[in-house]
């Protein structure tokens, strides 16, 4: 099962007569990497959902948007006081500077927080129904990053298993190639070299150490072995293995750049691109995967 790092979940939650939206929002990163944009008054528990989202999600770049919900044809009340504690810093800022104060008050308004009701300071019960909300919305982005990574793993194991079927095309190409390599290199022996200048063992063995040197055997050994690991990895409990897959995908890579640098066979050659594109195209939906 492979879990996609993009996802989206939303949970509610009421203070009183208040109702706030928790959004949970995630896009694939290397590492973890989280923004907590709530009101001032939760960052004493910022640290407990820091944590419990970075056990959940594990990786991605994810922000959390604590906001108030309007309810239809309501009205945002300005927060006067905090109008007002920016007025008196930006005078007090100008005075020591020397800059003209100007029209402040369209600037202040422009802040987000000025629109923002305070809310009462947390109690025990607050904090209970913020945790259940907040396990609510990672619950809703866990299926979501679950229903996209089915569709990435059933691309990626179809690509996996074209390859895999592009290796078994190479077969056919394999013996013909070899049979030309040896009348090429005959016919360019014979055209230089006088017959009875020939050391026939000689000529022999290196003939067998060229065309050792060009067998590919290894190469597809090597790579059905890492086709078949990527598959099994794939389909692991485990929740983190993006980076392994990639770290196997760039293995089945350099087998079969190696087995296109031997093949000496235009019909190998193009099998060979083939394998690549679908690779590449498999690196690519890693990218996303935790």
């Amino acid at each position: 099962m492979l879990l996609s790092m993009t996802g989206y979940g939303k949970a509610n939650l009421k203070f009183g007569d208040k109702t706030y939206t928790i959004e949970i929002k995630s896009l694939n990163s290397k590492s973890l990497d989280l923004n907590f944009k709530a009101v001032a008054e939760l960052r004493s528990v910022e640290l407990e959902i820091r944590k419990l989202i970075a056990e959940k999600l594990v990786r991605g770049k994810v922000d959390l948007f604590f906001q108030e919900e309007k309810s239809q044809g309501a009205t945002s009340s300005l927060n006067f006081n905090l109008i007002e504690h920016y007025y008196k810093q930006l005078k007090e800022f100008s005075e020591q500077k020397n800059i003209p104060l100007g029209d402040v008050i369209p600037a202040i308004l422009r802040f987000q927080d000025i629109n923002r009701t305070e809310l009462a300071e947390l109690n025990d019960e607050d904090i209970k129904a913020l945790r259940i909300a907040v396990q609510e919305a990672l619950k809703n982005i866990i299926q979501f990053r679950k229903d996209e990574g089915t569709q990435l793993e059933k691309d990626i194991v179809e690509r996996i298993n074209t390859i895999q079927k592009l290796q078994s095309e190479l077969l056919p190409f394999e013996k013909n190639r070899v049979e030309k390599l040896k009348e090429k290199i005959n016919h360019d022996i014979a055209n230089h070299v006088p017959e009875e200048m020939i050391d026939k063992n000689r000529f022999e063995e290196e003939m067998i150490y060229y065309l050792e040197k060009m067998d590919i055997t290894e190469e597809k050994v090597r790579l059905q072995t890492h086709c078949n690991y990527f598959l099994e990895i794939a389909a692991e409990n485990s929740i983190e293995k993006g980076k392994k897959l990639g770290f196997i995908a760039q293995e089945i890579g350099r087998e079969t750049n190696t087995i296109g640098s031997k093949a000496s066979d235009a019909n190998m050659q193009k099998i060979v691109v083939q394998m690549k594109d679908e690779l590449e195209k498999i690196k690519e939906q890693l990218m996303n995967v935790i």
